[in-house]
């Protein structure tokens, strides 16, 4: 399953060099893994709890997607780009509600379009870590999971998409082999 992206970005690693080849490397990596436990899939399908937990296919996908764009936001615009005006240690009901359909493929939604809206996601991060200055940083927004008046720097914040990605397949993994037995590492 070779998205047009995922083309895109390993025609883009033969130009760059060193950690921004890695960082891309790494990008695609995960990134491929997670749209995998997805192939095949029925909106129906990537909607199905499998486990104890909340998390579905087509939730997991949306939400990678939603916490890149807030993180690539970030490397652009700063903290507001994640809530940097939100009081989060007591979140109004909406956003508590915001949060949650951010884990779901919602009954107007489409995994085909969670896909499609991820890929362009991926596009523009693509683009960012070949181009933007990896040492730029911005103060990190108040809120309880962060540390009072820490930075994140490009390089950080990129290390962080993959590691989200990367622990967020792990989950879809799981949820995909739940489901029907299909493996992404086997």
């Amino acid at each position: 399953m070779t998205s047009s992206i995922q083309q895109e970005a390993t025609d883009m690693i033969a130009t760059l060099t060193g950690e921004r080849a890695d960082i891309l490397e790494a990008l695609i990596t995960h990134r491929q893994f997670l749209r995998h436990t997805v192939q095949g899939l029925t909106d129906d399908q990537a909607r199905q709890r499998t486990t104890v937990s909340e998390l579905t296919l087509g939730g997991l996908i949306k939400h990678v997607a939603q916490m890149e764009k807030g993180w690539a936001d970030f490397i652009v615009d700063g903290p507001a780009a994640l809530g940097g005006d939100i009081d989060w240690s007591e979140p109004t009901p909406k956003q508590v509600e915001e949060f949650r359909a951010g884990f779901q493929l919602l009954p107007h939604e489409t995994l085909e379009g969670a896909l499609a809206r991820y890929e362009e996601i991926a596009r523009r991060t693509d683009e960012l870590v070949a181009t933007v200055d990896l040492d730029s940083s911005h103060p990190l927004p108040a809120a309880p999971w962060f540390p009072a008046g820490a930075r994140r720097s490009a390089r950080r914040v990129f290390l962080h998409i993959v590691g989200e990605t990367a622990q967020h397949a792990g989950h879809a993994d799981i949820i995909r082999e739940a489901l029907d037995g299909q493996k992404t590492m086997s």
